[in-house]
């Protein structure tokens, strides 16, 4: 071959995949690999097998990188700076767009409607055509507060001068609740101890505490308040001061900070966040101190009077954002103003796009925040349905989360249509149904962690069918209906259940046995759950809302696993166990225990660096020449749940609570993960077990676990079927949020919701064993799980 004719196949290589050569991202084993382009690649292998590695650390960070280098120095200075993926050769990528499961957090004012941009487009349509006519598209926001002093002028008419101050309307925000739509009342008494004085520690608010210059000095050093004096012996002025002071500069030290009163400083540090954001020592503190209700000025719609009396067609604005999505069409439709057809008509699309992801039962002022992690991909989806770009790479993280079967049938073809707009589909995923649409599948592992890492196949589906990997062998694998579910006495009875869609739902729970509810999304679900069963006695709720942890929280630490290693440490040195902690004595003075310098660098993202003093390892040289079973306690931390239990296992002198806590660990699948590794590396679903690793220590009657098939590979799926056997035949009562068909198959009992959506659910639809739903195939989950077991049927047929 020539040279040109050599040039000539690698430039058309380029052009129809990406390629990856010698990829080391984290547990990668310098894999080399290549992806069509324009073509729907599923990304497959047990939890912990390198696929995020691969396609978000490596294909996606690079492309990011890349982009983000085409801007001048000055743009750059002002985005995060992204360090090469360990890979030698990356070649072929196009701009990468992630569609990831991070949750829609962010100010509380963030809706369903504002983060696809339906609310612009709604704001833009009142201002044209509401009667009677408001103002400007930010008349109609409750982001942008509705007046501002605009100057001063002088006046003047004869001899008399007057100083006037004009006002210009703006935005449509309700000045009460300040556009989130709620009010919070304050038990004073937990903000203060009205006993003591401020240098006594009065303020029992979190981050108050004596050496806080911040928060504390600016009441002790204002001058406004005696710092020696007892709360209750303030006077009215000085109560006054300390609570609602407006915001003023003052000098501390010589530093300029602002003092302002407690009851103000607290709403907007604490109050006015998304909760889901803060730290669970300020959630609590919030949940102990405030109330929340709707603001009685908007009734909740967070808009002010002016821009609610303004409508089209009989509806405001806030009307319209409080109507579920799958009803706007119709009222889009009848809109009958020429000028606004190309407005309508975008509108008409996205609210089409809603319905069609299975979105449809959301309305636009649902707070982003109260989204799960499934809901929050799909509305990320939204934006790219009608989206005009071609020839990108759209990367998907597992978008089958959260879905009922008939759902992601919706998810697919969406997939399909990027597809086959020229786009790159890079897709990582557990479930059959979507592994079934690939064009082309790449199967890591063989095992997770250190096991993992490489590429066991890569190929069409029907060749991956036909290989020896663990995928393969699992993915003709249908669990089947038991021939004999286990009996029930007891029952747990909920009458008039109300709550968001549920309509006065009156259902028996039956108790001791394992029941699964089920339901297309948004039938109602967690809704019964959460709302009528969680808050009771003896109940453990394993939810789905996301483990909070910083960079120095672990396994290790989150499940208290570390506690009593700790412990074993002291006690075979004769040491305090403060010793073995890298957050207490025992941590490394030059890197406090982190095994890494962080540097803040304000407005660019931080950078860390390895300690050189500790060489990552968190302790105090002195302390790692401590040992237990020829072990320091760095390379404990070092070691997966699995290598942990072995080497408890060798110990001579046995740790029990240890030991429980790392048998859940791998009970729940993960034994691949190294007990030392920060909570941030973790994947939603690894976190997700993570806290069913923990919960299931707790004592309780009954366990009510969402969806806890969440990131679990088809191989993984009969350990927790046997896990959630083994609570059941220890006397536990077991409720599971599902959509997977093998639970749904394994169930003793079934709750169904529907039929549909929004406030075309909330109604059970059926209530009883699996055999009977299969069998009458009255309801959408019936009819799939029937469809379900055919083809475990067939498989059988096949196979003999």
């Amino acid at each position: 071959m020539t040279n040109e004719t050599s040039h000539q196949v690698a430039l058309s290589d380029s052009h129809d995949f990406i390629t990856v050569i010698g990829a080391h991202e984290n547990n990668l084993k310098g894999i080399d690999v290549t992806i069509p382009k324009r073509r729907l690649t599923v990304f497959t292998g047990v939890s912990g097998s390198g696929k995020s590695s691969l396609v978000f650390s490596t294909i996606a960070a690079e492309s990011q990188r890349l982009i983000n280098e085409t801007y001048s120095a000055f743009v750059q200075g002002f985005m995060p700076t992204m360090t090469r993926p360990d890979v030698d050769l990356l070649e072929g990528l196009t701009t990468a767009i992630i569609v990831d499961q991070q949750r829609l957090g962010g100010d509380p004012r963030s809706t369903v409607g504002t983060q696809t941009d339906s609310n612009a487009l709604l704001r833009i349509l009142f201002s044209r055509f509401g009667k009677p006519y408001y103002g400007s598209p930010n008349a109609f926001s409750f982001n942008v507060p509705s007046v501002r002093a605009s100057g001063s002028i002088t006046v003047e008419k004869g001899n008399a001068r007057a100083v006037k101050t004009t006002f210009q309307r703006l935005g449509g925000m309700c000045s009460k609740c300040e556009g989130r739509g709620t009010v919070s009342d304050l038990d004073l008494s937990e903000l203060y101890d009205e006993n003591k004085s401020l240098n006594q520690g009065a303020i029992k608010v979190p981050g108050y505490g004596p050496d806080s210059f911040w928060t504390l000095k600016p009441f002790t050093d204002s001058g406004f308040l005696d710092p020696d004096k007892a709360i209750n012996q303030y006077s009215k002025k000085e109560l006054h001061d300390f609570l609602y002071h407006e915001p003023v500069r003052i000098k501390v030290n010589n530093v300029n900070v602002t003092y302002e009163g407690l009851i103000p400083k607290i709403q907007k540090s604490m109050l006015s966040k998304d909760q889901e954001g803060l730290q669970p020592h300020i959630k609590t503190f919030i949940e102990r101190v405030a109330t929340f209700s709707i603001c009685n000025e908007c009734d909740g719609t967070r808009l002010n009077e002016g821009a609610r009396s303004s409508k089209i067609n009989g509806l405001s604005i806030a009307d319209v954002c409080a109507m579920q999505v799958s009803d706007l069409n119709s009222w889009i439709k009848g809109i009958d103003e020429p000028s606004a057809a190309p407005l309508c008509d975008s509108l008409s699309k996205t609210f089409a796009a809603f319905v069609e992801i299975g979105l449809g039962y959301l309305t636009l002022n649902r707070p982003t925040s109260s989204l799960s992690g499934g809901e929050a991909q799909r509305t990320k989806m939204i934006g790219h349905l009608g989206s005009s770009l071609t020839d990108v790479t759209y990367i998907f993280d597992e978008p089958t989360i959260g879905l009922h079967p008939h759902d992601i049938e919706r998810v697919n073809q969406l997939l399909l249509r990027l597809r086959d707009k020229g786009n790159t589909v890079l897709v990582v995923e557990h479930k059959p149904e979507m592994i079934e649409i690939a064009d082309h599948v790449i199967d890591l592992g063989p095992g997770a962690g250190s096991e993992g890492g490489r590429v066991c196949f890569s190929g069409s589906v029907n060749d991956l069918i036909l290989s020896d990997t663990l995928t393969a062998k699992h993915f003709g694998y249908r669990a089947c209906l038991k021939p004999h579910i286990r009996s029930f006495i007891q029952k747990l009875e909920i009458r008039g259940a109300n709550s968001h869609n549920l309509k006065s739902v009156d259902v028996d729970i039956p108790l001791g046995i394992l029941v699964v509810v089920t339901g297309v999304a948004g039938s109602g679900k967690s809704s019964l759950l959460a709302g009528s069963v969680a808050k009771m006695d003896q109940v453990v709720y394993i939810d789905q809302s996301p483990i909070k942890g910083s960079r120095r929280s672990n396994p290790a630490t989150y499940t208290g696993l570390l506690e009593p290693i700790r412990k074993a440490f002291a006690k075979a040195n004769g040491l305090k166990p403060a010793l073995f902690s890298s957050n207490s004595e025992g941590a490394c003075p030059n890197c406090n225990g982190a095994g890494v310098i962080y540097s803040d660098l304000a407005i660019m993202a931080g950078a860390s660096v390895v300690c050189d003093e500790c060489d990552g390892k968190r302790f105090l040289q002195s302390v790692l020449e401590y040992k237990l079973g020829g072990k320091d306690i760095s390379e404990v931390l070092s070691m997966s749940a699995n290598e942990v239990r072995d080497y408890f296992g060798s110990l001579q002198t046995k740790i029990p609570l240890a030991e429980q806590t790392v048998t859940r660990l791998i009970e729940v699948g993960l034994g691949y993960i190294r007990i030392g590794q920060p909570l941030t590396s973790l994947s939603g679903g690894e976190r997700q077990r993570l806290k069913l690793a923990t919960q299931m220590a707790e004592e309780g009657d009954i366990y009510i676990l969402d969806e806890p098939t969440t990131g679990l590979h088809l191989a993984d799926i009969e350990k927790l079927l046997h896990l959630l056997d083994r609570l059941v035949d220890g006397g536990k009562s077991v409720i599971v949020i599902e959509h997977h068909q093998a639970v749904m198959a394994h169930a003793d009992w079934i709750i169904d919701l529907g039929p549909g959506a929004g406030h075309n659910g909330g109604e059970v639809v059926f209530n009883g064993p699996p055999s009977q739903l299969v069998e009458e195939k009255s309801t959408l989950t019936g009819k799939y799980l029937a469809k379900y077991l055919e083809k475990k049927r067939l498989s059988n047929f096949n196979d003999a």
